[in-house]
C-alpha cells in the first residue's frame, strides 16, 4: 500500500470504531482487516500503528480541534495528529490525495485546521490535567487516590505501546530452547525479569504463525498475568478452581505448574470463551482440566462447597491496567460501568469463597490499577467473611522481590508489566474459625 492508502485505511478504521463506540477497538480492527484480506501484514501493522497512536492522544487532539473551532472527525484527528508531530502542511496535503484507497483531498475547513495547528505540539500547558493525561474527568480523582504524586509517571507508562510477552510451556520445552526456536524464525526474544517462564518481544510481531506457537511450546501472556498464576502456589496433588477462566490463559499456566497432574476445574459464564480454551489446552498438551459453564440455578458449585485447595478469582474489572494494549478502553468506560463492576466483583468473591476448603486459599486478581477494585474489595470481603484472612503466598515460582507477599500491585511504570493486582486469602481451619467467632 502507498502511504496515502495507509492513511485512508486508518481513517476508515477510525470511522468503523466511531460507529461501534461500545465495542473494543481491537475487536473492530480484527473485523476490519478480515473484511480486507488484500491488506498485507506489514500494512496492517502500519495502519494499526497510526490508529492506536491517535487513540492514545484522543483527548489532547480533541482539545486542539475544539480550540481552533473544528469538528472532531476521523479525518481531522488524523490531520491534527500529523501536524502536531511536526509534518509540513505540503506533505500532509500530499498524503490526503485522491484516488483508489486514498483518503481524498483536504477540504478547505481541514486545510484551515492544518494551518491553525502548524508549529504546535501535542501537549500544551493550558490543557486540563484529565485531558493531558488522556482520562475521563470523573476517573482522575480515583487515579489520584491510587497513585498520588506518581500519577503522571504511571499514566505516561500506561500510554506507551506494550511489549509482547510470551509464556514458555515447560511441559514441552524450556525458556532457552524456546528462545532459540523463535530466534531461528527471526523473532529475537529476551528473558522477562520477573516470571520464570517469560519471554519478551518488542512490537506487534507474527508470533501465532511460528512453529513454537503452533506446537504449544509458547503462549501469548503478559508477564503480570503469569505472576498472578505464580502466586497461586499450586502443586500436582491439588484440586484447583479457576472460577472466571475465560479463554484459559491462567488455567494453562497452573496446569503447567501442576505438571499436568491433580485436577483443575475451569469455569466461566461464557460458552464461547470456554470453547476457545479447549483449543489452547489441546495445543499445550494439557489434560488435567475439566471445563464447566456456570448457569443460573446450577447445582455444580453447591455440590462442591469447601472442596478446593486453591480457587482463583480473576474478576471482571475495568481493565485500567491494560491501557497500553487497549487505549480506547480509558475513554469507553463510564462511572456507572465501574459502579456495576464493583457490585459484581463482590458477588463473585462471595460465591467463589464458598468453594474453598478449610485451610485452602483463594486468590483475588484483577487487571485494574484502581484501589476501589483491589485493596478496597479485599478489605470489604474480609469484613463480610471473618473466616478468611490475608496470608503470605508460599509459591516458589514468584521472583525474590514478590516472594512471601500476601498482595501485590504491578504497573508498567514500576514493573514493566501490565497493571495487575492479586491478594491471597486463606479460609481459616475450622478450629481457628470457631475460636474467632467466640
Amino acid at each position: 500500500m502507498t502511504p496515502s492508502a495507509r492513511l485512508g485505511a486508518s481513517i476508515d478504521l477510525l470511522t468503523a470504531m466511531e460507529a461501534a463506540p461500545r465495542k473494543p477497538a481491537d475487536a473492530v480492527a480484527n473485523s476490519f482487516f478480515r473484511e480486507r484480506r488484500y491488506i498485507g501484514g506489514g500494512d496492517r501493522r502500519a495502519v494499526s500503528g497510526m490508529v492506536w497512536e491517535i487513540m492514545r492522544a484522543w483527548r489532547r487532539l480533541g482539545w486542539w480541534l475544539t480550540k481552533c473551532g473544528a469538528d472532531i472527525t476521523p479525518r481531522t484527528l488524523a490531520a491534527a495528529n500529523l501536524v502536531l508531530k511536526g509534518w509540513p502542511a505540503r506533505e500532509i496535503a500530499d498524503l490526503f490525495a485522491e484516488g483508489r484507497f486514498a483518503p481524498g483531498a483536504l477540504t478547505y475547513a481541514e486545510q484551515d485546521v492544518v494551518s491553525a495547528l502548524a508549529g504546535g505540539t501535542l501537549d500544551n500547558a493550558d490543557m486540563p490535567r484529565a485531558v493531558r493525561l488522556e482520562l475521563p474527568d470523573w476517573l482522575l480523582p480515583r487515579l489520584e487516590e491510587t497513585f498520588g504524586d506518581t500519577l503522571d509517571a504511571e499514566l505516561a507508562a500506561l500510554s506507551e505501546p506494550a511489549t509482547l510477552d510470551l509464556r514458555v510451556n515447560i511441559l514441552r520445552t524450556n525458556r532457552r530452547d524456546a528462545q532459540n526456536a523463535l530466534g531461528r524464525e527471526g523473532l529475537h526474544a529476551i528473558l522477562t525479569p520477573l516470571s520464570p517462564w517469560g519471554l519478551r518481544l518488542n512490537g506487534r510481531l507474527p508470533v501465532t504463525s511460528t512453529t513454537p506457537f503452533k506446537d504449544g511450546r509458547i503462549e501469548i501472556q503478559d508477564e503480570g498475568s503469569q505472576l498472578v498464576a505464580a502466586i497461586m502456589g499450586v502443586t500436582p496433588e491439588m484440586r484447583v478452581l479457576d472460577y472466571c477462566a475465560g479463554a484459559g490463559g491462567k488455567t494453562l499456566a497452573m496446569a503447567m505448574m501442576m505438571e499436568n497432574k491433580g485436577h483443575i476445574a475451569a469455569c466461566d459464564v461464557s460458552e464461547v470463551r470456554l470453547d476457545g480454551a479447549v483449543r489452547r489446552l489441546r495445543r499445550a498438551g494439557v489434560h488435567n482440566v475439566e471445563r464447566h459453564l456456570l448457569k443460573t440455578g446450577d447445582k455444580w458449585a453447591k455440590r462442591r462447597a469447601k472442596s478446593f485447595d486453591r480457587v482463583l478469582v480473576d474478576a471482571p474489572c475495568s481493565g485500567t491496567g491494560t491501557w497500553r494494549r487497549n487505549p480506547d478502553a480509558r475513554l469507553r468506560m463510564t462511572e456507572q460501568d465501574l459502579e456495576e463492576l464493583l457490585v459484581k466483583q463482590a458477588e463473585i468473591l462471595d460465591r467463589a469463597s464458598s468453594l474453598v476448603k478449610p485451610g485452602g486459599r483463594m486468590v483475588y486478581a484483577t487487571c485494574s490499577v484502581l484501589r476501589a477494585e483491589n485493596t478496597s474489595q479485599v478489605e470489604a470481603f474480609l469484613n463480610r467473611h471473618p473466616d478468611f484472612q490475608l496470608v503470605p503466598s508460599d509459591s516458589t515460582a514468584l521472583p525474590e522481590s514478590l516472594r512471601g507477599t500476601s498482595m501485590f500491585s504491578l504497573t508498567p511504570h514500576q514493573n514493566e508489566t501490565d497493571g495487575f493486582f492479586a491478594a491471597v486469602l486463606e479460609r481459616k481451619p475450622e478450629q481457628d474459625a470457631e475460636t474467632t467467632e467466640l
